[in-house]
Formats: structure tokens, C-alpha cells, sequence
């Protein structure tokens, strides 16, 4: 008998990438306006499709109170994530493909059914455990490790110095600029003062020369604290 996993159409597969992705480590409950905007379709469309996972088990949906993923929703969820953040790595790793260009290639090789395969890149890679952009690659078995100290580098304070560990891969405009800048996941940023006005913060990276990053860049950017700057 096939299972769920086997039956789901790409666009069943996506809709619980997303419910995931939304939900948050908190599991919080997804409302269709968020899905309807994250997915950029009609909330009307947003509803026949949770009423079709919710049938399959998949979604816990009820009308006006959003959605939430099942125990089997999140289990599929978390494989299909799997599979694309792998994807991204070897892609990466051994086809030198730049982190701004794998993004797109990986929402269409993450569909790919066969576990052999995935779990033969998996192997091949060493079993990663993050992806190029930082983001936690889920084992076979569905175990995802977050990095639990890792927070904003718009929420860090003035003289700190901190390590980038993650990068919001959704825009491939900030991943561009990021590379033009010479930041990466790895680089140590000093941050020298904030400018209360707009939120920007002045850093050097990797002991460069200052700039400035707007507040728009550092929601994008997850960073582990280090150390405070000592006075030179």
C-alpha cells in the first residue's frame, strides 16, 4: 500500500513546506492569509487545498483558526526539506554553483522520490548538518538540529563581535549583495555603533573596512555571539 508520501502532488508537497516553514520551531498555527501570501495565491485556494490534506491527514485545518501540520504532515514536511537542503549543499559543494543560484534549482530537485538517492548524497556529503545558507539539514530519520544561540544580527548590541552561522536564502537580491560586501556564513562582524534614526549599524567584516547595513540586511542575517570589543 502506498503511503502518503508516494501520493502527494508537487504542489500538496510545497503547501506543508511552507506550513512548516511558518509555524516556526513553536509549531504555531499558520493562518491562510500567511500561506495565501507566502505561497502568492488566493486564500480561496489556500482553503480547497488544506481541506485536501486535512482528508489525507496530513493538516490539522479548521475554517478561521488556521492550520497546523499532523504528526505524518510534519514528517513528510521535514523529508521534503531534507531532500532540498542536501540538494542545495552538493550543489554547492561539488558544482560549485554560487549560495544566490541554488535556491531555485533545489525547489525542483527536492521532489525527486527516490529515498536511495537522497540518502546516497547524504552519505557522499559526509552528513552535512547545515546547509551553504546555515539552515539545519534534517536526518533520515527526521531529526532537525537548530541552532540554538544564533539570533538577529539586528538584535545584537553595540560592540560585539559576532559569527555568521545563517542567511535568508528566500532573496536572491541579498545573497548578491552579501557576496559583492564579501559576507559569509563564517565571517566574524565587529559592530561599532547604531544609528537610531533608521536602525543601520556600522561593521567591519572580517577586519575590512566599516560599512554600513541597513536594517533590511541584518533581519536577513543569523549570527552566534563571540566576544565585546576591547578598546584599541
Amino acid at each position: 500500500m502506498k503511503n502518503n508520501n508516494d501520493i502527494l502532488s508537487r504542489a500538496e508537497e510545497n503547501y506543508l513546506k511552507e506550513i512548516f516553514h511558518l509555524s516556526g520551531k513553536e509549531k504555531d498555527k499558520v493562518s491562510t492569509n500567511a500561506l495565501a501570501e507566502r505561497l502568492d495565491t488566493k486564500a480561496s485556494s489556500i482553503t480547497d487545498m488544506l481541506q485536501k490534506l486535512k482528508a489525507k491527514k496530513l493538516v490539522a485545518y479548521q475554517k478561521y483558526k488556521g492550520c497546523s501540520l499532523t504528526g505524518s504532515g510534519e514528517k513528510v514536511a521535514l523529508h521534503i526539506i531534507r531532500k532540498h537542503r542536501l540538494w542545495e549543499t552538493f550543489l554547492v559543494n561539488k558544482l560549485s554553483f554560487g549560495w544566490d543560484e541554488v535556491h531555485a534549482v533545489a525547489e525542483e530537485l527536492e521532489h525527486i522520490r527516490s529515498k536511495k538517492l537522497i540518502d546516497s548524497i547524504d552519505q557522499f556529503l559526509g552528513f552535512p548538518k547545515f546547509d551553504p545558507h546555515g539552515d539545519p539539514i534534517p536526518d533520515k530519520d527526521g531529526n532537525i538540529n537548530y541552532q540554538e544561540s544564533k539570533i538577529k544580527l539586528s538584535d545584537t548590541s553595540v560592540k560585539s563581535i559576532v559569527e555568521v552561522v545563517s542567511v535568508n536564502e528566500d532573496s536572491l537580491a541579498l545573497l548578491k549583495y552579501l557576496d559583492e560586501i564579501g559576507l559569509r556564513l563564517g565571517s566574524e562582524i565587529e559592530i561599532y555603533s547604531r544609528v537610531p534614526y533608521d536602525e543601520s549599524i556600522q561593521v567591519s567584516i572580517d577586519c575590512g573596512d566599516s560599512i554600513s547595513l541597513s536594517k533590511k540586511v541584518t533581519e536577513n542575517i543569523g549570527v552566534r555571539f563571540k566576544s565585546k570589543m576591547t578598546n584599541k
